[in-house]
């Protein structure tokens, strides 16, 4: 997938999406980045650790203020990309990346 793909970040993955009114943040998730360390999983109870293939996997991609804490903290955490993490908090309503912004700008940080 190229850059010029994708327009949104909001767009990721949300065919089956929820009504944003409802879960407006969202999880990009670089599975292929991941390499199992599972800071995630011991952060929040949204991640948990796939025996099978040893990697991390959220329960939802979609969720609300409520969970948005835990959520971000995973994506501080979790080690991959040199740091930058494969976990990223997008809010759907502006197309910010929330968590790990290592840019600080709130743009997408996925390394596609």
């Amino acid at each position: 997938m190229s850059d010029d793909e994708i327009t949104r970040p909001s767009d990721v993955g949300s065919a089956d999406a929820p009504p944003v009114e409802e879960k407006p943040y969202k999880i990009i998730f670089e599975a292929n980045k991941c390499f199992g360390a599972g800071k995630c999983a011991e952060v929040a109870d949204n991640w948990t650790m796939d025996i099978k293939s040893g990697l991390a996997q959220p329960e939802s991609y979609f969720f609300d203020e409520e969970d948005l804490e835990e959520n971000v903290r995973a994506a501080e955490v979790c080690p991959a990309k040199k740091d930058d993490g494969c976990i990223h908090v997008v809010d759907r309503r502006t197309d910010e990346e929330i968590a790990p912004d290592p840019h600080g700008d709130g743009t997408l940080s996925v390394d596609w």
